[in-house]
């Protein structure tokens, strides 16, 4: 048996296992304390075995196991999905390939009108969130958490907390959100960049408002110009779609309505900076020593002002 560890994150390991011609993928919390709620294996294994049937996509999950006897977490095996991930550089063979980049663009705008689309009541996925009350409760758990993991001031953050709180727009549907759909949780054909053969990372999936999704997207959708927001982009080279016309092809093929997007994408910078801040937070205090950690404070206050500039209406 082959043992490999893929590219170091900030969340679940995940590692590729081999057994002669055999492959999987295994996932489990990280190493050493882990908050309540937070890394459930078990929920995510439970959520791919519901959501794959309907969106296959998703990779098939195998086998479930907490026994510490095994292993010291949780952890699962699920299918290994074949192809490229695009994070931080184009891969090779279709790196300056302008038709190969606005391909990619379709596909992502498509698969993510797909995900939306699927009637998550008929896929028995009712139990994984709670749609009522849901942009509600996410703006405040959000501002929760960065009142607790808060280490700098940053002057915009009182009045865009402020504005969230006042401005939430009703909901008028509840599909089954990814939350962290973006380029680099996409598996491409090697030689077929417009064909995207998985998506992954579904541990923080539910029910809930489908804009939300659009919104987080968006955010990683990076632009020419972008400051730094602490994640690797590619979607800045020519080819790719802009912010903007990803939105407008979003909006004409599912039919939404998208005139509060920037509610959503300014909520969806907020939420990227309070995940930064957390793990900033927690180098500060010395409770883990990745110094990779420390520089996030740069990203942190150019998120908090790219969603101030999302508010009055200079980003899309």
């Amino acid at each position: 048996m082959i043992v490999n560890k893929f590219s170091e994150g900030f969340s679940n390991l995940t590692f590729l296992v081999e057994i002669g011609e055999w492959k999987a993928v295994l996932r489990r919390a990280p190493a050493g304390y882990v908050p309540p709620k937070a890394h459930d294996m078990k929920r995510e294994y439970n959520i791919l075995k519901k959501i794959h049937p309907v969106f296959p996509l998703a990779p098939e999950p195998y086998i479930f196991c907490d026994d510490n006897t095994i292993m010291d977490k949780p952890f699962y095996l699920m299918e290994k999905k074949d192809g490229v991930v695009i994070d931080g550089e184009m891969p090779s063979n279709y790196q300056n390939n302008i038709i190969a980049k606005e391909s990619i663009s379709n596909s992502v705008v498509s698969t993510l009108v797909k995900l939306h689309n699927i009637n998550y009541k008929n896929a028995n996925l009712r139990d994984i969130g709670k749609p009522s009350g849901y942009l509600e409760r996410q703006v405040n758990g959000w501002i929760k958490r960065y009142s607790k993991s808060k280490t700098d001031e940053i002057h915009v953050v009182n009045e865009l907390e402020e504005w969230f709180l006042q401005h939430i727009p009703t909901q008028h549907e509840a599909t089954i959100v990814h939350n962290d759909f973006k380029l680099n949780n996409m598996i491409f054909d090697n030689d077929l960049p417009g064909k995207i053969t998985g998506v992954l990372d579904w541990e923080l999936s539910t029910i809930g408002d489908p804009l939300t999704d659009l919104g987080s997207t968006l955010v990683c959708w990076g632009g020419k110009g972008d400051p730094n927001i602490g994640i690797d982009m590619v979607t800045d080279q020519p080819g790719f779609y802009s912010r903007r016309r990803f939105l407008e092809e979003y909006a004409y093929r599912s039919g939404r309505d998208v005139q509060d997007i920037n509610y959503y994408l300014a909520f969806g910078f907020y939420k990227l900076a309070v995940i930064q801040q957390q793990l900033h937070y927690r180098w500060k205090i010395g409770e883990v020593e990745d110094n990779r950690l420390e520089a996030l404070k740069e990203s942190i206050s150019n998120l908090m002002m790219l969603a101030h500039k999302t508010v009055h209406n200079e980003i899309i």
